[in-house]
This record gives structure tokens, sequence and C-alpha cells, in this order.
């Protein structure tokens, strides 16, 4: 147990929000058009509709999910097994109080989309991507499908992305055969993809910094204008060129995408021959940030 002490108040209360936006995406928004969501949530929801009204999606959200996160509590350590399977718990809750307990009809249509499925699937999707997201950001998960993905992903040899697709292309076709229908399965795509955009800004950031890396034989120079132009600290390391073998300076140091053309323009300025090269980065972490 010494993982409680682990736990943070500010982590439980943004998870509980989590919960209740991911409630608020699939049974405003999905579930009453019959769209599907990613993972095991998806899965759920297919369940609650082939069986027994009695066996509704929160009670499949919990029986499916937290098998899951107890199973990887090994890989993923307690703290996490914890938030994830309160979030679970929370987003099962919640879902039921929208669908059972207050007076919102989500029977038939989405009370605020009616039955668009096009609008249904992106704000569905956007919303429950924006809870999903939150969740990964303060510690926890909304669906058991990317701790099986860590667990089996490595072992039949594909990455652990491609396992989380693989398993929602399986879940959507099996809901096609099942319903014997491939409008809301494809629908479903929509939402699916609306989701991981919304979850990769909640996550990572909406402006990614950029990376720039400059390999150069006059670094002194090339560092000293860009430090002028910038007002910003640059690491420079020693290089040598592989075919030929003379001395270089890699320059490497953060800035935002309103920079890049003056990088360009005051390296090419100096050195024309220097190799340069920019790539995202999705969060930078330093002291004078703070």
């Amino acid at each position: 147990m010494k993982f409680l002490k682990k736990l943070s108040i500010i982590n439980i209360l943004l998870l509980t929000v989590a919960g209740l936006v991911n409630a608020f995406g699939v049974t405003v928004f999905l579930n009453p058009v019959k769209l599907y969501d990613s993972g095991i949530s998806g899965t759920s929801m297919l369940l609650s509709q082939i069986t027994p009204e009695y066996m509704s999606l929160s009670i499949f959200l919990v029986l499916l999910n937290v098998p899951i996160f107890i199973y990887g509590l090994k890989k993923q350590g307690g703290a996490f097994t914890f938030y994830a399977i309160y979030t679970v718990i929370i987003y099962s809750i919640c879902a039921w109080l929208i669908t059972d307990v207050l007076p919102i009809d989500v029977s038939l249509a989405s009370p605020l989309a009616g039955t668009d499925l096009l609008l249904c699937a992106l704000f569905g999707g956007m919303i429950s991507g924006m809870g999903s997201g939150l969740a990964i950001r303060f510690g926890g998960a909304m669906d058991g499908i990317e701790v099986l993905s860590v667990i089996f992903a490595k072992k039949i040899g594909i990455s652990v992305g491609s396992f989380v697709m693989l398993y929602n292309i399986a879940l959507y076709v099996i809901c096609g055969i099942v319903i014997q229908s491939w409008i809301l399965p494809l629908y479903s795509i929509v939402t699916y993809i609306a989701a991981l955009k919304t979850i990769d800004f909640i996550v990572e950031g909406f402006d990614r910094e950029k990376a720039v890396f400059v390999i150069t034989s006059r670094g002194e120079e090339i560092s000293n204008a860009l430090t002028n132009e910038f007002q910003r600290g640059i690491t420079k390391i020693a290089a040598q060129g592989g075919y030929m073998k003379n001395e270089k300076t890699m320059v490497y140091f953060i800035i935002n995408r309103f920079q890049i053309n003056k990088v360009k323009e005051i390296v090419r300025e100096i050195d024309d021959e220097a190799y340069l090269t920019i790539s995202e980065v999705a969060e930078v972490f330093s002291k004078h940030d703070k």
C-alpha cells in the first residue's frame, strides 16, 4: 500500500472531472444514436445493446475495465491502477446518472445534436477524447485497452499504437456484423479520429515546441547569433563528420513555430553549408520555465 503516499488530491479531483466529461460525451452524443466509442468503452456499448436491459453500459464499463487494470498492476504500478479504477468508476456512475437518474432523455436521440450522426460523432469524439486526455495527463486511464496494449503488443511483435488500432478495427467490424449495417461503424471511425486528436491536444498541448539541430563548422558564430536573437539558452555539442572526419559543432535549442523562418535565415547567412533539422517536441521541462 506504499503507493497511497504517492496519490494526489489534485489528481483525484481532476480525474473526477475526466470521468464526468467522458460520460457526458458518450451518453449524450454517442450512445443515443448507437455510435461506438473506441476500446473497452466501445465494447461495453456494444454489449449493452445486445444483452438484457439491466446489463447497462455502466455495468459493463466496470466489469470489463477493472479486471484489466488489476491484471496490469505489476507493469503499471499501484498509483496508476488506483487512479485508473477510480476514473472508470466515476465514468460509470456519471453515465448511470445521466441515463437513468437525471431528467434527460437520451434514449432515442442526443438532447443537443438530435439524430445528426456527423455532429454526434464529432462532438462525442471530442468530448470523450477530452475526458480520456485529462485522465492520461493526471496519471490514470479511461480505458483498459491501453493496459492490454502495453502487456500484449510486444509479445505479438507490434507497437502499442498498432495494437490499439487493430483492436478498434476488429471492434467496428464486429459491430457492423452484429447490427447488420456499416453506417454506424463508419461514423464511429470519425468518432475515434476526433477523440485521438483531442487526446493529443490535451496530453501534449495545442502548440508544440520545435527542436532545432544545426550541424556546422561555425558553431560559435551561429550560437551567438541565435542567442542574441531569441534570448534563450543553447546547447553546443562537439561533433565529427562521418565521411570527411572534420570537426563540427552541433547546436541544439528549442523554439516555437513562429521563429522557424528566422532561424533558417540566421543559419544560412552565417553558414550556407550547415545541416539544419527542425522536429516537433511534445513537452519541454526546465526550471527556467517555472
